[in-house]
């Protein structure tokens, strides 16, 4: 059973402030609730319902064994995401969005292909036979995919879902998945149209506390779903 969202919590973990007025999207103006000394103020109880519905179609996600994709590059919650993402099991990217990632996702594949047989060559001392600097070259080399798929690398096919946090910064992201007809579940804060995904959530994009505790709410109905295959 998935908890009802509470807007008091919601409230106590600061998802209420938006941007400044002069930023806000004319879109967004549905979930404002007040402009309050120049920032905009989110409509807590509409965040609630905006939230509940997301939770429910990440609970059937998860109980249908379909893959989320986690994206959140954002310096300020990098980490923090891909420690929770991480001790879920879940696919995430919290380094740069990889253009074409989904819209050109037989070549990501290949890529991770790739990436795969060089950590089984080096793990299996296949390096040692070559000079030092062409080992520095392949190490170099490893590291900068890695970085690149960190998170994805078991993925194999097409996400089923990505869960995004500030859809403007990954506008690329929101792009492709559109493309492809991917859902969108996604942190929208006032500075930009909640139209252009399937589950908006409305609330502030920028504070660790109103990130991660969405985050949680999200990961923890995934997991209820997941529980009951």
């Amino acid at each position: 059973m998935i908890k009802k969202s509470d807007p008091e919590e919601l409230f106590a973990r600061g998802l209420h402030l938006g941007h400044q007025a002069a930023k806000v999207n004319p879109r967004a103006k549905k979930y404002i609730y007040k402009i309050e000394k120049g920032v905009s103020i989110i409509d807590l109880f509409k965040t609630a319902k905006c939230l509940d519905k997301a939770k429910e179609f990440i609970f059937n996600l998860g109980k249908e064994k379909k893959n989320l994709l986690v994206l959140a590059s954002k310096n300020q919650i990098r980490n923090a995401i891909k420690e929770l993402c991480q001790n879920n099991s879940i696919l995430y990217i919290t380094n740069k969005w990889v253009g074409g990632f989904l819209t050109n996702f037989e070549e990501v594949g290949k890529n991770i292909k790739k990436l795969k047989q060089m950590k089984k060559e080096k793990e299996g001392e296949d390096w040692d036979a070559f000079p030092k600097h062409e080992r520095i070259k392949l190490e170099k080399k490893l590291r900068q995919i890695s970085s690149i798929y960190q998170g994805v690398e078991k993925i194999e096919k097409l996400p089923d879902a990505l869960f995004i946090i500030d859809i403007k910064k990954e506008s690329n992201a929101v792009s492709e998945a559109r493309k492809k007809n991917i859902p969108i579940v996604a942190v929208v804060d006032t500075n930009s149209n909640p139209n252009l995904v399937t589950y908006p959530i409305p609330a502030n994009d920028d504070a660790l506390a109103s990130i991660k505790y969405i985050m949680e709410q999200i990961i923890e109905a995934y997991n209820q779903g997941r529980k009951l295959i």
